[in-house]
């Protein structure tokens, strides 16, 4: 089976499967998949909003590429966004008062790829010191991370002018930029540039070459020199630092303040895509954009036909499935061949 169709494979058959629930649910799937092309793609502001939508998420792919590479699995992305989140929507109002728009935007950045870098420390050291699972840590410190965001915002962050806790609120003027007129904002051009230097960087250079020779084989990497536990380390603070400048983007360019309990869960949504994309840079682009027009497309749909808006989340774990149960069968194939 060539990489075509293992790629596109899972996605048609998560439709079709999508489209059998949806019938078992007395609903049309054709006007429901209608309804999502109509508002995600083929409107404008859909198309505003689809692209987006994609900064953020191309933003948290790129940390994640840079994890999975090295054989690192950082599972924690949801704290690492949330605290960073909280950090950049306490920060921006307040810095904006006294220093230029540019600078507040990039310092709030750099903080938020720091916050999210130093909250992935901990399991970070605990796989390279002590060789424990960084799944369940990470996890964990995703848990937590989520926590004290909620605390920050209730206990320490609260606009005194707000009746519900949130933090102050950026003003539309003070945010990132828009392009053109349009509701894009230009964060959008920054994590396209970011997509594209971690994969050149994780394909074209001798850093990106350690990182892949470690995820291959710590063990090899060893005898080869390499400092394996220093490697560990620095895989982690720099994909979670990527989740943490999704999160900044997103706060600059369209929320503007983070609200308690808030949480997109943007993190665990990425792992298909960068698993269709097989931890590719370029190609996790257009499936970005897939899944973010499905996204946008799929909260108006769900509106119009009567279904629950997680329904586009059920497309998504169905592509999860569909891709592993493709990846088994053409193992099973390759096997079959080689014997």
């Amino acid at each position: 089976m060539n990489t075509t169709w293992r790629v596109l494979l899972p996605i048609l058959l998560a439709l079709l499967a999508g489209a059998v629930v949806l019938i078992f649910l007395g609903k049309d799937p054709l006007a429901y998949y209608g309804y999502v092309m109509e508002r995600g793609i083929f409107s404008w502001g859909g198309l505003q909003e689809t692209i987006t939508r994609m900064a953020p998420l191309l933003l948290i792919a790129a940390g994640l590429i840079v994890a999975f590479r090295a054989g690192v699995w950082n599972l924690g992305g949801d704290g690492q966004y949330l605290l960073a989140a909280v950090v950049t929507a306490a920060l921006a109002p307040a810095l904006v008062e006294v220093m230029p728009r540019a600078l507040t935007l990039v310092i709030c950045m750099v903080i938020a790829f720091v916050v999210a870098a130093i909250w992935s420390l901990l399991p970070a050291f605990l796989r390279a010191r002590y060789g424990i699972n960084e799944i369940v840590t990470s996890l964990m410190m995703s848990f937590l991370g989520i926590s004290l965001a909620n605390v920050l915002v209730k206990l320490f962050f609260w606009d005194p002018t707000t009746t519900v806790p949130q933090t102050r609120t950026l003003a539309i003027a003070d945010r990132l930029p828009r392009i053109f007129g349009s509701n894009i904002h230009i964060g959008i051009l920054l994590a396209l540039v970011v997509i594209i230097l971690v994969h050149l960087l994780m394909t074209r250079t001798a850093f990106g070459l350690k990182l892949q020779i470690v995820g291959a084989s710590p063990k090899a990497a060893r005898h080869a020199g390499l400092k394996v536990g220093a490697l560990t380390v620095v895989t982690f603070a720099l994909s979670a630092g990527l989740i943490g400048l999704a999160a900044a983007v997103e706060i600059l360019g369209v929320w503007g303040n983070v609200r308690a309990d808030w949480n997109p869960a943007y993190g665990m949504l990425v792992v298909p895509l960068v698993f269709l994309a097989r931890l590719n840079g370029l190609a996790v682009i257009g499936f970005t954009f897939f899944f973010s027009s499905l996204m946008i497309g799929g909260e108006s749909a769900a509106r119009r036909i009567g279904v629950p808006q997680d329904f586009v989340l059920l497309l998504m774990g169905l592509v999860l499935a569909f891709l592993a149960l493709v990846e088994y069968l053409d193992h099973r194939r390759r096997q079959r061949l080689g014997a």
